[in-house]
């Protein structure tokens, strides 16, 4: 292997592990021994190769296709051809979406980003004549390029060519659209991957590979996460909940020994001449923890708290007993609406708001009438044995935060904590009442899933 590839393949593993896959040594070392093998003539079994060897799960694909793109690229420059007017390329490219011709469309990639993709100070135009950037410029979009060309529109062009030529035979009209729905998806990656490949050319491939590739759904922050992205993440609670599980049962097996009994331990070593060969262990006896879950449901930090309460529900058989509030500015159980919310996770909100009286005399988050509220209505709901998790932002809207109330509980209660899903930066900025909330109960930062699972497993009692 060259000095160079063995750069772009140390680069590769780097720029993975900074979006949170986890490649070992051996891996590294096996990625090398498959481009060794494989070589770099076909590049598409090359990526099969390196994903084959560096990756775990299905997931990391998303991660780990743009990364290749950009260590990996098709090319180097621009696609060494003409630039072509729009109405050619687009007959060109309804073409090839016919035929169904990937390597035709790779190249229709390479051209349309040359020709409609540039951007910057004499780029701007971006149409025919326009190979690229001038050195001042910024560089090329995806989006632009797309917006020009506009594939989509398409659509019905290459269905009447299909079936004018019999090549929709066996589709039906919907399944035919489909299936020209995803040949036009493809088109669009393989834009969005040409235009990453000629920035990084530019502005240095760590850069590129750092900044323009998406994460992976455990490091979305809640708070920014959009409707498809939680979704995504609501398909994770089975198989998170299943390994938290795992970590919760072989932490009460570890627990269940019991310390040392000194005592018992130095009276059994007089057998020994004073040597303690025998510890004996104070036996526990398993008691399973209560549990009490206090959402705020209100705006963006309701993604949070849902995928919080899923999660929790998912854990149920750990607990003896789990009871779920939900609040924004009333505050009302909603214990019996998640276990029905179990079966359709994506309505799980919804039906928490249509249900639950979870509002008064207006819209807005007021943690101090929340608080209080609970206090006064569900005290009996916190015991010795009870750990209680606030779920919000502390963000009180200027009203009062109730911070007697907050005692109470948290008095009663065997453990709290406060999982708050707002970096720790703005903990205290505008109406944010979290450090006074702080030095009555355990803060923690809990910004996404990958946080929110080392926390659950780290402070769930056993």
């Amino acid at each position: 292997m060259t000095t160079g590839v063995a750069e772009r393949v140390t680069s590769l593993v780097a720029s993975l592990r900074a979006h949170g896959v986890r490649v070992g040594t051996g891996e590294s070392v096996d990625a090398a021994r498959a481009v060794e093998a494989l070589g770099l003539a076909d590049r598409e079994l090359l990526r099969e190769g390196l994903a084959a060897t560096l990756l775990h799960t299905a997931d990391q694909r998303r991660v780990f296709d743009p990364v290749f793109d950009v260590y990996f690229p098709r090319g180097v420059g621009g696609p060494g051809t003409g630039p072509a007017g729009r109405e050619e390329l687009r007959d060109r490219l309804a073409a090839a979406l016919a035929d169904d011709d990937r390597t035709l469309l790779a190249r229709l990639a390479g051209e349309a980003v040359d020709g409609f993709g540039a951007y910057g100070s004499s780029g701007a135009g971006g149409g025919p004549g326009a190979s690229g950037p001038s050195p001042g410029s910024d560089g090329w979009s995806s989006h632009q390029t797309l917006d020009r060309l506009r594939p989509q529109t398409l659509l019905a062009r290459v269905r009447d060519d299909l079936r004018a030529r019999g090549g929709a035979a066996g589709f039906t009209d919907r399944l035919l659209e489909d299936e020209i729905r995803r040949r036009i998806e493809v088109f669009r990656r393989l834009v969005a991957a040409e235009a990453r490949r000629r920035v990084a050319e530019r502005r240095g491939r760590d850069e590129i590979a750092r900044r323009a590739v998406a994460p992976t759904p455990d490091r979305v922050d809640f708070l920014v996460a959009g409707q498809a992205q939680l979704a995504d993440l609501r398909r994770t609670v089975r198989p998170l909940a299943r390994k938290l599980a795992t970590r919760l049962t072989a932490r009460r097996r570890r627990a269940s020994r019991g310390s040392i009994d000194l005592r018992r331990t130095l009276r059994g070593s007089l057998s020994t001449g004073g040597v303690p060969m025998k510890p004996v262990l104070r036996r526990r006896r398993p008691v399973r923890p209560e549990l009490v879950l206090l959402c705020d449901v209100s705006g963006s930090v309701a993604g949070f708290s849902d995928f919080t309460m899923l999660l929790v529900q998912a854990l149920h058989d750990q607990f003896a007993k789990v009871r779920v509030f939900a609040f924004v500015n009333r505050i009302d159980e909603v214990t019996g609406l998640l276990a029905h919310g179990t079966a359709d996770p994506e309505g799980l909100g919804a039906r928490i708001g249509a249900e639950a009286r979870l509002t008064g005399w207006h819209g807005s988050s007021d943690y101090g009438v929340a608080l209080g509220e609970f206090a006064e209505r569900y005290g009996d709901a916190v015991g010795p044995r009870t750990t209680v998790f606030v779920l919000g932002d502390a963000r009180t809207n200027m009203s009062d935060p109730n911070l007697p109330a907050l005692r109470r509980i948290t008095g009663r209660a065997r453990r709290g904590y406060w999982l708050n899903p707002e970096p720790r930066s703005r903990w205290g900025t505008g109406d944010s009442a979290a450090p006074a909330y702080a030095e009555l109960i355990e803060m923690h930062e809990c910004r996404n899933v990958r946080q929110l699972g080392a926390l659950v497993s780290r402070l769930l009692p056993v």
